[in-house]
């Protein structure tokens, strides 16, 4: 059964946030050490400050409470999303899928140009409805209670999602985990899936010769990237996939942490033009998708979702091709490489990009928007 939903977090629990964050417990600083350590003391303090006494949770709330919102349940979870409906008689439903450590709030800036573009410029035959859901085990679908929840098995519960909401044929975009599990989607419902946008693509080299030996200058140097990537940044996957109870108890139990974790990979992973977190996201933003952690006490089955996609047998066994019409966004520190992402996508569509970091959708929702229709009005028309 579907019910509406609205946001409305207990005051008790903002109160709580408000006298954990007064008595947090520092570390010492050790001198010179900057961001490739982790997390640099001054700056975090700094950004601890402001979210305890300037940041505002319930203007946030507010504004997602703009929104049409609901929960449902499928194969015994609870998962929740935005639905929200254009204007346009004939617009397509498109399901918008987030990624770890994203939610929901990454496409607020999208909601209005895609659902009305006759008041952003846009063409009203580009015009969307809506799904928005929060991953299983993600902010307000979560927490779950139960293992064995992969990759795969998210994108069957979110095609039964779109049935459920009388969306026969729709299009589906999704980056980070979200390019993950649309590609699924498109395997496991090909009749329905009118085509699979993502961004934050990963692919994989193939390890032949010949596609070594043909890799352009440029793509050379995103393989030099997920190399640095690997060796430097991914403790955090490493951790998550193997041990998530173990890190799950700190960030369960300090906001500054569950902070620390998060904003770590906004300073890795957004445009390195961008000096600072807040440089490329706005800090109000970037804090609220962080309280979708704390509030909602998800940091397991978050940590957990990275155990399964690890554990998942079936996410890294050879694949048939896809036969869904697929388009690829890649921005400044995606890593993908169309050669490699022709292996398993049926791939119509791809687009390069100077500007804008991991998190696109909070970058540059201006390029990611028009990325979307030109793609799927290809489709369409």
């Amino acid at each position: 059964m579907t019910k509406s939903y609205r946001i409305e977090i207990p005051q008790a629990d903002l109160d709580d946030l408000g006298e954990r964050l007064a008595r947090v417990r520092w570390p010492e600083a050790i001198g010179g050490a900057g961001w490739e350590r982790g997390v640099p003391l001054d700056y975090l303090k700094d950004l601890v400050e402001y979210w305890r006494d300037s940041y505002d949770w319930r203007e946030q709330e507010a504004q997602l409470n703009k929104y049409p919102q609901f929960i449902t349940e499928i194969d015994g979870a609870d998962i929740h999303f935005l639905h929200v409906r254009s204007a346009e008689p004939d617009a397509t439903p498109l399901l918008l899928i987030h990624g770890w450590p994203g939610s929901v709030v990454e496409f607020l800036d999208l909601i209005g140009p895609l659902t009305d573009p006759r008041a952003h410029g846009g063409d009203p035959a580009h015009a969307f409805h809506l799904v928005i859901p929060s991953l299983p085990g993600y902010g307000l679908s979560g927490p779950l209670r139960e293992t064995g929840w992969t990759d795969g098995r998210v994108a069957r519960a979110f095609v039964a999602l779109m049935a459920g909401l009388g969306h026969e044929r729709y299009g589906v975009q999704g980056g980070d985990v979200g390019a993950f599990v649309a590609p699924e989607m498109g395997r496991i419902a090909p009749d329905h899936i009118l085509g699979v946008h993502v961004n934050s693509l990963v692919t994989f080299p193939t390890g032949d010769p010949a596609d070594m030996a043909a890799l352009t200058e440029r793509e050379r140097e995103r393989l030099a990237t997920m190399k640095r990537w690997q060796d430097e940044q991914s403790a955090y996957m490493q951790i998550q996939g193997t041990r998530p109870a173990t890190v799950s108890y700190g960030l369960a139990d300090s906001p500054v942490a569950q902070l620390a974790w998060i904003v770590e990979k906004f300073k890795e992973w957004t445009d390195p033009a961008s000096e600072l977190p807040e440089d490329a996201v706005d800090r109000d933003r970037l804090l609220t998708n962080v309280m979708l952690y704390w509030l909602t006490n998800t940091a397991l089955s978050t940590a957990n979702s990275y155990y399964e996609r690890w554990h998942d047998a079936s996410m890294w066994a050879p694949k048939e091709p896809s036969t869904v019409p697929t388009g690829v966004a890649v921005f400044v520190m995606d890593i993908s490489i169309r050669r490699f992402a022709e292996k398993t996508q049926k791939v119509v569509h791809w687009s390069e990009f100077d500007r804008g970091g991991h998190f696109a959708a909070l970058e540059a929702p201006d390029l990611l928007v028009d990325d979307i229709r030109t793609f799927f009005g290809g489709l369409i028309e």
